[in-house]
């Protein structure tokens, strides 16, 4: 196995990797493990025997949720898992983009090699396949309530894997027949439990979630870099991030963020401001704000891992043990609670970094800096504006990102005939945090772009008698490879958008 793959079986699988086969940026094998097969095909074998005994079998001989109590014919059995992807086809809204539907992929491959779904080797390959060929199930996102897990976008996966319905196929959205024609791969007929095990589970909350995690990571650095820029910029004062300081109040992701800052102002001692021993909170209180996000992403992993490794259908196959055991794994809480969580960790970021850009613009805030920072002189400054639709926009975006901070968690509403009478509503709260997470990095490109003209407007003021760290200077070429410095007026749409596509490839590296 090559660096670049990542071998499946039913071990644990992170964050990371999924968000690495999801950006084509390593690739996925399944394990041909003897015992890993065995486990697999175990309790495929063992409901093919309680099918031989006319046993009854949640979804496999009775119908689905509230119609539980619904005998299918044992000559219908194997058109049921047909009808149950055919009739959950009624998803709305956007379409997921391709990036996030092999992420779903990767997770509902997580949770069916635990080997306790009753799902056949068989299709764990074709799983394996749509990403190998790069054939994407195109998902809407709308649909889900949580629980019984993501049954409607989860149905567009199962149809694909039967020639139905569309994928994303090499810059296309093609029809998936004509696809798997191409290709040579051929269309699987779903055993009785399959298209139930597919889309009875978590997978979609999951995978948006595990990609939801990574930018949010991303964002707390992006923030803390910015902070040291705004500190330089408005003439702060560095004692803020001091180490005994902070040495006082043990929170870690907090105690993080200031020494990040601290590495990169180090040689800010000059810069204190002798007129204003405290600066105002949206940069002293910078660690405390963006350390409440690195404090709640490390048991955010813990929530997010957790259910991607589990077993997260019904009913549960031991085909060891042969029991069939029914429960509600499908539930999707913690994730619901992990994305409430993080988009309110994250736009208390968007919050921080406009008020950052509020003082930046400001005469009255700025200790010295041109007004909206402008960088015309002479006559020419009088009809130029600088950032100042920039910060109109910010706040725009801003608000719009703590208006998406509603928890959707609170909001179950019982459906399906009152069986499922409380759901948890985390595909919702997951696709929020992405469009909080959206939001944010639109306001952080803008606030970076700013805040480095800021930066070097104020190392002219001082006739660059105060030498701006390598951390400094790093970001400075950074933002410069993207954007130039604004003298007279210009249209900025498009260089916000770079510095957003940037933000989201993750190519920088703000601290080591």
């Amino acid at each position: 196995m090559s660096e670049k793959q990542i071998k499946v079986d039913n071990s644990f699988i992170t964050i990371e990797q999924v968000c690495a086969v999801a950006r084509r940026k390593q690739q996925i094998a399944l394990s041909d493990d003897e015992s890993f097969k065995y486990l697999i095909e175990k309790g495929a074998g063992f409901l093919d025997r309680l099918l031989e005994k006319d046993g009854a079998i949640y979804g496999v001989t009775t119908g689905y949720g509230d119609s539980c109590t619904v005998k299918v014919p044992l000559d219908l059995v194997n058109e049921l898992p047909i009808h149950l992807y055919t009739f959950h086809g009624c998803g709305l809204g956007d379409f997921f983009d391709e990036e996030t539907g092999r992420a779903v992929l990767v997770s509902r491959l997580a949770s069916l090699t635990k080997g306790y779904s009753g799902v056949s080797y068989n299709l764990l390959k074709q799983l394996v396949t749509l990403l190998e060929k790069e054939m994407t199930p195109i998902i809407p996102q709308e649909g889900s309530v949580g629980a019984s897990g993501d049954l409607t976008p989860l149905s567009y996966v199962a149809a694909v894997l039967c020639g139905k319905r569309k994928v994303y196929y090499k810059g296309e959205e093609r029809g998936t027949a004509e696809v798997f024609s191409q290709e040579g791969v051929e269309p699987i007929q779903l055993r009785p439990k399959e298209a139930l095990a597919i889309m009875n589970g978590t997978a979609v909350m999951t995978a948006v979630a595990c990609l939801a995690f990574k930018r949010a990571e991303y964002l707390s650095k992006l923030a803390a870099k910015i902070t040291s820029l705004a500190t330089f910029a408005v003439n702060g004062n560095a004692h803020h991030f001091d180490e005994i300081l902070f040495d006082v109040k043990p929170h870690a992701g907090q105690q993080r963020v200031a020494a990040w800052i601290r590495e990169d102002i180090r040689t800010g001692e000059p810069l204190r401001n002798p007129d204003r021993i405290q600066n105002r909170y949206s940069i002293r209180c910078a660690p405390h704000v963006i350390g409440v996000l690195e404090d709640t992403l490390p048991w955010c992993r813990t929530m997010i891992e957790n259910e991607l490794n589990s077993s997260n259908d019904n009913p549960i196959i031991d085909g060891e043990g042969e029991h069939v055991m029914h429960g509600g794994h499908f539930y999707g809480g913690h994730i619901a609670m992990a994305m409430d969580s993080l988009k309110i960790a994250v736009a208390n970021i968007a919050d921080l970094l406009d008020r950052q850009m509020a003082l930046l613009m400001d005469t009255k805030f700025n200790n010295g800096l041109p007004p909206n920072l402008s960088g015309a002189k002479g006559s020419r400054a009088a009809i130029n504006h600088g950032f100042k639709a920039v910060q109109i926009g910010v706040s725009s975006w801003t608000a719009e990102a703590l208006k998406q901070t509603m928890p959707a968690s609170v909001f179950s509403r019982s459906t399906e005939c009152h069986n499922q009478d409380k759901v948890s509503m985390g595909t919702i709260s997951a696709r929020d945090c992405i469009r909080v997470l959206e939001l944010t990095e639109q306001v952080a490109a803008a606030v970076l772009m700013a805040v480095s003209q800021g930066v070097e407007i104020r190392h002219n003021l001082h006739n660059e008698e105060i030498e701006l760290s390598n951390n400094l200077k790093q970001i400075l070429a950074y933002v410069r490879d993207v954007s130039a410095s604004v003298e007279e007026d210009r249209e900025l749409d498009s260089d916000l958008r770079n510095m957003i596509d940037v933000i989201r490839q993750q190519s920088w590296n703000l601290y080591g």
